[in-house]
């Protein structure tokens, strides 16, 4: 009888799918990483830094997360953005060498199988765009994104101001339940930090 990492073998020199390896993350003294970069970050925009109780579970994703990617979604004004657009991805190039591919919805929509190229992407302000219409046909570009991130280990980070309710009404459960399975899910309450 054939082991599976013979068979496994077999498949790869077939060129037969296997499934990518999941993107781990251990970054020591994440939070302190993570308040350096919100700081920088907010100091090109002429804004201080305030530490929300949400950058405590961010950085534990940093910590360890497990091979799943992040979704943060809530109130708008509470750093979702500034965090999928510029710090995470920071983090990941300076301390692993990783690039992200960084989206908003509408560059999502326009370039679906680009995105869909990519092993590591960054989704801002999901819930905005339109169905994406290429050549008469219909594609729900985050729908295809997060079934990606499922059958390939796509690490996803994604940030929104929708709800469960408004994401479950959108998207549908079959998004909804690949969102829970491939990501770690951070709620952002409180009011708006934006003056």
């Amino acid at each position: 009888m054939k082991s599976f990492e013979t068979i496994v073998k077999e498949m790869r020199s077939m060129q037969m799918p296997l499934p990518s390896d999941k993107i781990q993350l251990r970054l020591t003294d994440a939070s302190q990483v993570l308040s350096d970069g919100l700081a920088y970050f907010l100091a090109l925009q002429g804004r201080e830094m305030q530490w929300l109780p949400e950058y405590d579970e961010v950085a534990a994703w940093l910590s360890a997360n497990n091979g799943r990617g992040l979704f943060l979604y809530g109130n708008c004004g509470r750093g979702k953005s500034l965090l999928c657009r510029y710090v995470l991805p920071a983090i990941l190039l300076g301390y692993y060498g990783r690039v992200t591919t960084i989206f908003d919805t509408y560059e999502m929509n326009s370039n679906i199988d680009f995105v869909l190229s990519k092993h590591i992407i960054s989704i801002d302000d999901i819930g905005t765009e339109e169905v994406s219409n290429m050549y008469g046909n219909k594609r729900m570009a985050f729908a295809e994104v997060m079934d990606a991130a499922e059958k390939h280990n796509k690490l996803v980070m994604v940030s929104t101001n929708l709800s469960v309710g408004d994401i479950r009404k959108r998207y549908g459960d079959r998004v909804l339940d690949r969102i829970k399975s491939t990501t770690t899910r951070i709620l952002f309450q409180g009011e708006s930090l934006r003056k």
